[in-house]
Parts: C-alpha cells; sequence; structure tokens
C-alpha cells in the first residue's frame, strides 16, 4: 500500500481539518434537512460534533465554528446569508458552483470528507439519502470523475493487504497519509470514539437530542420573530 498518496486537491489552498468538517457538513444538511437550509451557526456546530456519521468524531466550540466559516466564505466556498426578518446568518456551501459538481458528486465528497477512506460499495450505501446510486459502477463513475478533474479532488488508493476493494479518500486537505490513518485508526483531531458500546451509544443519543433541542429552539426563535411582524 502507498504510504502518501500524491495530487493534492491544491498546495496553495488545502483544507483544515475543521473546514473539511463544515464544509461536508453544509453539503451534508442540505441534503437531508432541506426544510432547515442554509444554516445557522448552532445548526452547524451540531452537525459538526454528532457522534453519528463521523469520521473522525470532532469537538468544535461555537467561536471555532465561526472563525471556520469565516475562512471557508474567503475562499469562496461558503456564503453567508442575511435573510429578512432574521435575527441570525445563515450559511450554505458553493461547493457546487466553485468546482463545478453536480449532486451525485457532492454527495461523494461530502461522506468522504465526514466518514474519512471508504470502498465504492460502502459510498453507495451511505450517500443514499444525499443521492441515489443505481449501483456501485454508478458511484464508481461519480469517483472518477473527481479523480479526473484538474486539480484532483479524490484520490484512489491501493488495496490494502486482506482485502477485495480499493478505498477512496477526498484531497481537499493534501495528500492523503494512509498509514498514519490506518495506525490512528482514523482518529486523528478526534474528540472522541464511535465505538459499539454501551456508554458510547448513550453518548451519541445525548448528543442527537441535544442537536434536537437545538433545532426546535432555533425554530421557535424563526417564528416568534416571524409573529412580531404582525403585532
Amino acid at each position: 500500500m502507498q504510504d502518501d498518496i500524491p495530487g493534492s486537491f491544491d498546495p496553495a489552498s488545502d483544507l483544515d481539518p475543521q473546514e473539511i468538517r463544515v464544509l461536508g457538513v453544509l453539503a451534508e444538511k442540505e441534503a437531508l434537512t432541506p426544510d432547515n437550509y442554509p444554516m445557522s451557526l448552532n445548526a452547524v456546530m451540531n452537525g459538526c460534533n454528532q457522534l453519528s456519521s463521523r469520521d473522525p468524531v470532532m469537538q468544535m466550540s461555537e467561536d471555532v465554528v465561526h472563525d471556520t466559516l469565516q475562512r471557508l466564505m474567503q475562499r469562496k466556498l461558503v456564503n453567508g446569508i442575511a435573510q429578512a426578518g432574521a435575527r441570525v446568518i445563515k450559511y450554505e456551501h458553493r461547493m457546487r458552483i466553485k468546482w463545478t459538481l453536480e449532486q451525485d458528486k457532492v454527495a461523494v465528497l461530502a461522506v468522504l470528507m465526514l466518514r474519512g477512506l471508504q470502498t465504492a460499495g460502502e459510498i453507495r450505501n451511505r450517500t443514499g439519502r444525499l443521492h441515489d446510486f443505481k449501483s456501485v459502477a454508478e458511484a464508481e463513475s461519480a469517483l472518477q470523475f473527481l479523480i479526473d478533474k484538474y486539480p484532483p479532488l479524490v484520490a484512489r488508493l491501493e488495496r490494502a493487504p486482506g482485502t477485495k476493494e480499493p478505498r477512496y479518500g477526498q484531497l481537499l486537505g493534501g495528500p492523503i497519509d494512509v498509514a498514519s490513518l490506518d495506525a490512528g485508526g482514523g482518529a486523528a483531531g478526534a474528540g472522541g470514539s464511535t465505538g459499539g458500546s454501551a456508554g458510547a451509544r448513550i453518548a451519541q443519543l445525548e448528543q442527537e437530542v441535544a442537536a434536537l433541542r437545538g433545532e426546535v429552539d432555533e425554530l421557535k426563535a424563526q417564528f416568534a420573530a416571524f409573529r412580531q411582524q404582525f403585532e
């Protein structure tokens, strides 16, 4: 196996792990929760810190998420939108425009940004709610498009010993250090583990409940602002 995959996204513009996580969350939630998109700062933070469908798990504070969004806006990868009557700025990604990507490619890139190295079969299964690939071959076609772009956004890795399928990874953060990722179990920058213990499962549920409460509070605030217009 190659320990380091050449073909960086752009040496002058590589994204850091926080930028990759925020951008991936915006792309994911655009498809999963369109009614709540664009997203508030609090919603982006909850998406970054959720325990499910994330590898590695991260813990990003509101200040860190805010600063990350500002950097992405400077890179023209995120838009900040001040909606009429709203008290908070909402955020949306611009990957589709920046890199001329259709939804199937955005879906593939999003799951690679959020869940690390994966096979084409895993990508197909995990993009179901973002884009419905009818076959693994369709997912491979989208991956090949991202590999063939200049500069490339995705790399195909050699098969690991004892495995049947090659894995793919995104190049937005620069070349892929496979040896480091495999040795760390993808835990670089993690704030916890997604292990299958009861404790981990309870922590995951608590995190998801907190995220839902945050969304409910946000909806209440929006409704209150809307009602004030008629009082």
